[in-house]
């Protein structure tokens, strides 16, 4: 058998050593590391995957496009799946700044403890703090193609506008699943950010590094909110009292978790993605594709724990 050889396309000068090291801890024998990618310059690089193998042996070879310029990857993942013919094509991971991986395992975390999918007896609300960035553009999508009312909460309501624009058009998001609100920092009771975070179930911070984005007052005010998720890592805290490390931990009628707490899920979906591109030519895993992978593994996880 050939040995699985992995061309990780980053858009960045220098390719990813966290993307690197995960390739290799779920398989990888071979990786073709290529910086700087771009739509422009990336077929050569994918032809060069396509013709080299052929029948079976083709599996064994795979793409990954990362990067830190998420846009852009998007462009490059593209330019891929247009490039690619009848049978002669590749499985391909697309996963820009760990974006969609993190997302998806957000996602889980949030339904281990609250109904999310549409047809539950009352619809799950959830509402998205910094969901104009990579990562909360994806927690959003994800949330509101499972048909729960998603508040996309930005400094700027432009951009929170644009986001569910985007959503609805370029993914066929419902329009009845998404809500733009504008918050520029602080609290205020008699806010339209107050009363989003009064009605929420699900609370998500998916901002950038040193950014408290739902402090104390805030907090108190989403007293109905069942699961609390902070996706940053890095001190302070994105959603106050939430450390990096909490996994489903206990703070009153809610559960909490922080960004190494969704840390184990996404990893298990990152390296179980790599493992379905070498083994099916047609995969092109996107972020619902990797949300339909952990929640496998979370079946998996449950029914294991079943007496």
């Amino acid at each position: 058998m050939p040995k699985k050889v992995l061309i990780q396309l980053d858009c960045d000068p220098q390719p990813s050593t966290f993307d690197a090291i995960v390739a290799v801890d779920a398989g990888a024998d071979v990786l073709l590391r290529h910086g700087g990618v771009t739509a422009e310059n990336v077929v050569p690089l994918v032809h060069g995957g396509m013709f080299t193998r052929g029948g079976g042996d083709l599996a064994s070879t795979a793409i990954f496009v990362g990067g830190s310029d998420v846009a852009a990857a998007e462009a490059v993942a593209a330019k891929i799946r247009s490039t690619f013919f009848g049978p002669v094509r590749l499985g391909v991971l697309v996963d820009p700044s760990g974006a969609n991986t993190t997302a998806a395992a957000a996602v889980v975390a949030a339904g281990r403890h609250v109904p999310l999918a549409a047809g539950a007896a009352a619809p799950c609300r959830a509402v998205v703090l910094g969901g104009t960035g990579p990562v909360g553009q994806r927690v959003a999508r994800l949330l509101a193609g499972k048909g729960t009312h998603v508040a996309v909460v930005s400094r700027s309501r432009e951009r929170a506008e644009a986001v569910t624009r985007q959503l609805i058009d370029a993914k066929g998001v419902s329009a009845a699943n998404l809500q733009a609100v504008e918050h520029h920092g602080g609290f205020r009771a008699d806010s339209g950010f107050a009363r989003v975070l009064a009605a929420a179930d699900v609370i998500v911070a998916a901002g950038a590094a040193g950014a408290t984005l739902l402090d104390s007052a805030g907090r108190l005010a989403a007293a109905n909110a069942r699961v609390f998720i902070d996706l940053n890592a890095v001190p302070p805290s994105g959603i106050e009292g939430v450390s990096a490390g909490d996994k489903a931990r206990a703070d009153g009628q809610a559960v909490v978790y922080g960004a190494l707490g969704v840390g184990g899920t996404k990893m298990k979906i990152h390296k179980a993605a790599l493992a379905r591109i070498f083994s099916a030519t047609d995969a092109f895993l996107d972020a619902e594709d990797l949300l339909a992978i952990g929640e496998g593994l979370e079946a998996a996880r449950r029914s294991m724990d079943s007496p």
